[in-house]
């Protein structure tokens, strides 16, 4: 994915003489502040060609990083800065705002810092604050938690959700407004009729289907071909699917999607497994590509989740179920037909190691259409898991940290066959009591992807001006 374009300005002394003698020591901590982001590999900084000393240098460089497409800007601090500056930047450079208060004892950088936040909490500018040395690791790391969640929202803005249906099964929790989308997250709402995909599916050049199937044939664990739910024809229409819905994608520019399919295409087409698995992955049969966020069962909010998910993480988000806690292993099994990349199987970007991992089973009684599940066992490993949830027309954010473990292959297998013995499971241990977790929490959908990325969602529910709440004991 692309690198985050981040802004830079650095502030001084408004009078002009002591302005002089200072900025060196500015140009000094604003190099090692860009020295520190490139070192990053996912940062581009852009700085100001000249220290912010003046209300006209405020809003021309501020106009600058603009115009170059900087995501954010860090207002840097290593010496007395006049507040106003700040405050005049904040009119005209892309927001949201970083404070950074270098460690420099022989100036008052702090109290510029402090003395600008001041300013800008007074005229209502949303904006974080760190004090430390950026060459410290979790100084760094603390700014680098702000920089995602800011350029992920950022990224948001513009975006287009491809709506393939309509409310699925009766989930209220699945259908959000789209003026409140455009109001808070400047997302657009593109509804698609289902019959699309089902037209399109039967112009798919037979080549690609060919040689996806054969791609597909020959890198899978194992086909459970029964001759009746499962057929070659049939992965063959869900590979066309794929195929229709990556054209509808590139040609309607959907940034992220999600699929009702339950229950027309579930009974009288074929499923979406296939499609879904493949978007949100890394690869399909033509190569390395960029994951696109696609939900199952058309849940809205859950796509929001995991398109916020992907852009901070830069990796492949998963959907699932709460499907059942074990409390003889103390787990919770994440499962649901849909929308597991097959990228969980082996936690890699090489469709090799994870596509061994992986089983294409016939669907069950739910799906009467039939077509392949695509079947495997989350690898072990941190994860955060997260929901974008409404309580009476207003969003929070659930954060809820956990890891995947890896159960024994005879293990795994008794426990899927006492859920759902042909769907993805990831098992979940989480640090919240179930019983906490199970009262409070607003969906019967969780996505998730590796890593540890708390710090980095409690930015964007607090950029976003939304409540938060993290499901972990203290």
């Amino acid at each position: 994915m692309d690198k985050r374009k981040v802004g830079i300005l650095t502030f001084s002394d408004g009078r002009e003489s002591v302005h002089q003698d200072v900025e060196p020591v500015a140009r000094q901590f604003q190099s090692r502040l860009e020295k520190a982001l490139e070192r990053t590999g996912e940062v581009v900084p852009i700085s100001g060609e000249r220290i912010v000393w003046t209300a006209e240098i405020a809003k021309q460089e501020a106009r600058r990083l603009c115009e170059l497409g900087c995501e954010m800007t860090v207002f840097n601090f290593a010496v007395w800065s006049f507040p106003h500056l700040a405050a005049i930047s904040s009119r005209f450079a892309p927001g949201p705002f970083l404070l950074l208060s270098n460690v420099n004892p022989e100036y008052p950088g702090m109290v510029g810092m402090l003395a600008s936040a001041g300013a800008l909490d007074q005229i209502g500018v949303f904006h974080g604050r760190i004090s430390g040395d950026i060459t410290d690791e979790q100084v760094l790391n603390r700014l680098m938690s702000f920089i995602r969640a800011a350029t992920s929202v950022n990224r948001l803005r513009g975006e287009t959700f491809g709506l393939f249906g309509g409310r699925p099964m009766g989930m209220y929790t699945a259908v959000a407004n789209a003026d409140q989308w455009m109001r808070l997250l400047g997302i657009d709402v593109e509804h698609v009729d289902q019959s699309e995909i089902i037209r399109r599916s039967g112009d798919a050049p037979s080549e690609e289907v060919e040689r996806a199937f054969e791609w597909l044939s020959s890198k899978v664990g194992s086909i459970r071909y029964d001759g009746a739910q499962l057929t070659p024809a049939k992965l063959k229409l869900q590979i066309r699917s794929y195929i229709a819905v990556r054209q509808i994608i590139e040609e309607m520019n959907l940034d992220f999607v999600g699929f009702k399919a339950q229950p027309e295409l579930t009974d009288h087409f074929v499923t979406m497994d296939v499609a879904e698995a493949f978007l949100n992955d890394p690869y399909d049969w033509n190569g390395p590509k960029t994951p696109v966020v696609a939900a199952t069962e058309a849940d809205m909010d859950g796509a929001l989740t995991m398109e916020i998910l992907k852009h901070i993480a830069s990796a492949p988000v998963l959907f699932a179920d709460l499907r059942h806690y074990d409390s003889e292993l103390g787990v919770f099994d994440l499962c649901n037909s849909g929308t597991h990349p097959t990228y969980f199987a082996g936690r890699s970007s090489d469709p090799d190691i994870n596509l061994a991992k992986v089983e294409f089973y016939p669907q069950g009684f739910y799906f009467p259409a039939g077509g392949a599940s695509v079947r495997h066992f989350a690898a072990p490993g941190e994860v955060t898991l997260a929901r974008m949830a409404r309580r009476r027309g207003k969003y929070w954010l659930a954060i809820v940290p956990a890891d995947f473990i890896e159960l024994d292959t005879e293990a795994a297998e008794r426990k899927a066959r006492e859920v759902q013995v042909d769907w993805p499971h990831a098992y979940a241990r989480f640090r919240v009591d179930p019983e906490e977790f199970l009262s409070e929490y607003d969906s019967n959908h969780i996505h998730g992807t590796y890593g540890n990325w708390v710090d980095e969602l409690v930015w964007v529910a607090k950029t976003l001006g939304i409540e938060y709440r993290i499901f972990e004991n203290h």
